[in-house]
Formats: C-alpha cells, sequence, structure tokens
C-alpha cells in the first residue's frame, strides 16, 4: 500500500502548483467560452469544474486538462438561440435544451469508447498531426487578441475600409494608453515565464508571473482589464457561485419525444464528433510531448461520462483543451493530481476566493496563452516543408488554414480524407503485370502491387483477351485483393476470357479471397487453383507444415 502511494505522489508538488496555475488559466476561458455559446457564466464554470475532476480521476491521459472549449461552443450558439425561440421571452428553454444535447452528447461518446471506436485516431497522418497544432495554435492567439482594447472602431471594416482601417489602428497603437499598458504587462508576463526556468526549475514559472504582474496592477492601482471587468463587460454578475445543483427542469421543461430527439440529435452527434476529435488529438501530442502512452477508449468513456455528469448538474459540457494541457505539462503536471488540483481549485474559487480571481489582470493570462501558442506551434515545419513530399506539405498547410477558418472536426476530417486520397493514387499505380510464355503455350501473367478499386483500371489494363492464346493463368502471388471492387474486377476478367472461348486459371488467391469469389459463383471451383506448389503460398497459408530450419528452403 506505501509503494501505491509513493508511486502516485512522486510528483505531487509539481502536480498541485500546475494545478492551481491551470486553475487560475481556466477562469477566463470558460467565462469567455459561456459568452461564446450565450449562456451565464457560472455554466462554463460549472462544466470545467465537472468535466476536469471526472476526466481527471477516471481519463485515459494523466495530465490532460479537459473543460469547456471555444470549439463546443461555436455549435452550441445555434442550439440556445434556436431552443429560446420555442420558448416564452424569458422563459430560457435553450438553456435546458442544451443540457438534454449535452447529455445525449455524452451517451454518443461513451458508446464510442465501448465499441473502442478511439483507436481510430492512430489513422491520422502525421502532417495532419502537424497541421492540427500549428492551426490550433494560431486559434488560440487569435482568440487572445480579443482580450486587448479596441484600436479601430466597430464600424471600421478591414476589407471595406483598408485605409481607414490601417490609419485608426497605427494611432491607437501608438496613443492608446490602455493598450500599451496592457500590451507592457503582457511581455512581462512572457519576460518572467522565459526567463525564470533559466534561473531555476523548481518554480512554476506561469503561476509566478501571474502572481508577480497581478501584485503589479493591484499595488500599483493599475487602471487595466481585469477578470471581474471582463466578465462584467460580458452581461456576467460575478463569478461567486455555490455547487452545482441537479437540474430537474431538464425533465419539466424538455419534452422527451421524437420531435425533441430531431433537433438536438444532430448538435448532439456533431458535438461528441468535435469532442472526441480534439480530445483524441490532445491525447497523442501529450502522449508525444511526455513520451508515454494514454488509453484513447477509456478516455471516450470518460469524456462521454463526464458530459452526462455536467448535462444534469448543469455545465455546457466540453471535452481536452489543448491550451490547458500544455500549460500543466510545461508546468511539471503529469499525473492525475494536476488535473483534480485544477478542478477543485476553480471550485475554490467560485466557492469562496471569487473577489480576488476578479482582481487577476487579463494581461497576465494572455500572456501565460501566448507562450502556450509560441510552445505549441510546430516551428518545425518551416524547415521540413521542402523536404517532405509535396502531398504531405499540402496536407499540412491546408489543415492549418482549415482549423482557422473553420474548426478542428472539418480540418481532422478534410486532412484525413486529402491523406486517405493520395495514399490510394500512389498504391494505384503500383500495379504490375511480368508476363510470359510457358512451352506449352500458356500465357502466364504474374501480377504485382496491390488490386484495390484505386487501380482497377490500369489493372484491365494489362490484359490482351482478345490476341491472348487459348490458356491464361494469372499469379497473384505478389499481389493482395484487397476489397470488393478488386473481386468484381477478377469475376468480370474471368468472364470475358471465357466469353472469347479461352481458358483461364488463377494462382495464389489468399483464402478469404478465395471464399468470397466461391460465393459469388461455384464455376470458380474450376477456375482457381488450390494445388499450389510455391514455398512461400504453403509458409503464409499453414507455417506448422514447416519443421526444417528455413535455410534449407530455397525460397
Amino acid at each position: 500500500m506505501t509503494e501505491f502511494f509513493r508511486k502516485r505522489t512522486k510528483n505531487a508538488k509539481n502536480d498541485i502548483l500546475s494545478g492551481f496555475t491551470v486553475a487560475l488559466a481556466l477562469v477566463p476561458e470558460a467565462v469567455a467560452f459561456a459568452f461564446v455559446a450565450g449562456v451565464d457564466p457560472l455554466v462554463g464554470l460549472y462544466a470545467a469544474f465537472m468535466i476536469g475532476l471526472i476526466t481527471a480521476v477516471f481519463g485515459g491521459r494523466p495530465g490532460m486538462i479537459s473543460g469547456a472549449t471555444g470549439a463546443l461552443a461555436v455549435v452550441m450558439v445555434a442550439l440556445v438561440a434556436e431552443g429560446n425561440a420555442m420558448g416564452d421571452v424569458g422563459e430560457n428553454l435553450g438553456l435546458y435544451y442544451l443540457f438534454a444535447t449535452v447529455i445525449l452528447m455524452g451517451i454518443i461518446q461513451v458508446l464510442a469508447g465501448v465499441f473502442k471506436l478511439g483507436k481510430f485516431v492512430r489513422l491520422i497522418p502525421h502532417p495532419v498531426m502537424m497541421g492540427f497544432v500549428n492551426g490550433l495554435a494560431i486559434v488560440i492567439f487569435i482568440s487572445q487578441l480579443g482580450m486587448f482594447p479596441r484600436l479601430v472602431s466597430e464600424d471600421t471594416n478591414l476589407w471595406m475600409h483598408t485605409s481607414l482601417w490601417f490609419k485608426e489602428f497605427f494611432t491607437g497603437l501608438f496613443s492608446n494608453g490602455e493598450f500599451l499598458l496592457m500590451l507592457l504587462l503582457v511581455l512581462l508576463t512572457m519576460g518572467i515565464m522565459y526567463g525564470l526556468p533559466k534561473l531555476t526549475k523548481k518554480l512554476p514559472e506561469a503561476l509566478v508571473a501571474i502572481l508577480v504582474v497581478s501584485g503589479i496592477v493591484i499595488f500599483g492601482n493599475l487602471d487595466v482589464s481585469t477578470v471581474g471587468s471582463f466578465i462584467k463587460d460580458g452581461g456576467g454578475e460575478g463569478l461567486e457561485g455555490g455547487l452545482p445543483q441537479f437540474q430537474t427542469e431538464i425533465f419539466t421543461k424538455v419534452a422527451f419525444n421524437w420531435q425533441t430527439l430531431k433537433f438536438i440529435g444532430p448538435y448532439a452527434l456533431i458535438l461528441a464528433a468535435i469532442g472526441l476529435i480534439e480530445s483524441l488529438m490532445t491525447l497523442n501530442l501529450v502522449d508525444e510531448i511526455t513520451e508515454t502512452r494514454g488509453n484513447a477508449n477509456r478516455e471516450c468513456i470518460a469524456q462521454g461520462g463526464a458530459n452526462i455528469i455536467t448535462g444534469l448538474f448543469g455545465g455546457m459540457g466540453g471535452c481536452a483543451m489543448i491550451g490547458q494541457s500544455l500549460i500543466n505539462i510545461k508546468g511539471g503536471g503529469r499525473g492525475r493530481l494536476s488535473g483534480i488540483t485544477a478542478a477543485i481549485g476553480l471550485l475554490i474559487f467560485i466557492l469562496f476566493a471569487s473577489s480576488l480571481i476578479e482582481q487577476i489582470p487579463i494581461a497576465a493570462l494572455v500572456g501565460v496563452m501566448f507562450m502556450v501558442v509560441i510552445g505549441t506551434f510546430a516551428w518545425s515545419s518551416f524547415r521540413i516543408l521542402r523536404k517532405i513530399p509535396i502531398s504531405d506539405a499540402i496536407v499540412l498547410v491546408a489543415v492549418s488554414l482549415i482549423t482557422v477558418w473553420k474548426d478542428l472536426a472539418v480540418a481532422v476530417i478534410a486532412g484525413v480524407i486529402i491523406s486517405a486520397l493520395v495514399f490510394s493514387w500512389e498504391n494505384a499505380k503500383r500495379i504490375r503485370a511480368r508476363k510470359r510464355l510457358k512451352e506449352n503455350g500458356t500465357k502466364v501473367y504474374e501480377i504485382w502491387g496491390p488490386l484495390f478499386f484505386g487501380s482497377i483500371k490500369a489493372f484491365n489494363e494489362k490484359f490482351d483477351i482478345k490476341n491472348d492464346p487459348d490458356k491464361v493463368e494469372i499469379d497473384f502471388i505478389e499481389s493482395r485483393v484487397s476489397d470488393h471492387s478488386a473481386l468484381e474486377a477478377i469475376f468480370n476478367l474471368v468472364n470475358k476470357y471465357e466469353a472469347a472461348g479461352k481458358t483461364i486459371q488463377l494462382k495464389h488467391l489468399s483464402e478469404d479471397c478465395r471464399v468470397l469469389l466461391y460465393k459469388a459463383s461455384p464455376k470458380f471451383r474450376e477456375v482457381i487453383v488450390e494445388d499450389i506448389d510455391d514455398p512461400r503460398y504453403h509458409l503464409a497459408e499453414n507455417p506448422e507444415a514447416f519443421t526444417k530450419p528455413l535455410s534449407e528452403y530455397k525460397l
């Protein structure tokens, strides 16, 4: 028992300090995403607490931080608005439809974990991962720019009033005292985070930077934007709140019938997909940084369970947060204790320390996020762009741009599709046919390369049915029949040779291919040769038949 606790608390100091740093960074993020979704700030904060705690305890990736995220919030906007329109003014029906959707989203994610769909994240190519990381870094950077005081009036559009926009921007850049002060505090935060590790690595640089800059602002009585003013400017009343309450109103205000399912179902599917993709991509990234391996299917179940609980207790739902996860990892947080500390720390802020947290300057938190952006962006991608295949370079850039333009889920799906199409195209060109004549006049086609939907056209072009002799053999020993399209191509080829009055035999087809062709037509029992004398074939089909050392066989 002592050994059990010792292993799990050996990094306790770093986990706890890093967890509190993450808790501070979670506050404005959760509040901002709640505003984006059109709900009260406490709905975002409760989601960050509940999802963060449950996934930290039960998730498949220790050290990864989960909470309310922007990728989900932008989808929730339309859901909440449509839901409000279904009820009376002031009824706030959209909020309860949101809770019901989050519960259904969680059920879908749990099922994804139960059916072990998390393993499909391994199919995501490395260029897609790099594009995802770069795009997300840019998105985080752009989101933080909105925290700065405006330099250009809302009526001045960059595209419609380009010259006026630039004039206002550069004039404000050097004359807006509030902007310059915030910029200096952001740079100070970044400077502390950059320089402190060079002096000592025993202190969490992000937490120290936040405390130092907060002290300067509070004791210097500087007039800058704080967490409290940010909440009030967004229409909120403050951070103070109680424990999350079970939302019995969900079952009285939302009718659980087919009409409701038709309304919330598509939103739940989209949110579940985005949440799982972002969580599993973040899991992969943390795996690479820490050189350990998480459990994707366990993470799916934990994320789903967390969203079910969150929906029942008044949270807006969420998933893994790459920014906060990187803050935690770079701060030394590696174990489950760091995520637990972050979640409990956030709850403590809500219950007991809301007035103190509201005094933290936004500039300090923006500086922390800017350092996360610098650490997240894959700067090596600039160096390797000219060294990798052009198709991979296109995928990398495309995923980065689509992440910024649309969202993470669309970008990753597009990247995987592009990569799959390129892979199929390249493999389609690898089909080969070596031709020779036997002494008895039989023409032999030895097929090389994968036979699948992409290579069917090239495969068919290899044969000269009209001019071939009366006896033809097709040898698939160096080919793999991969899909139904390939089976159909073989079936059609046999029919064409027989229609021309010629005899055809197929050799070295795999067992599964033979079974499917036998099912397609009984005549294949006469066409397919099963009495094979090639040692490679026997080794693959019946390896236990070989008792002699491998060196004695002539391969």
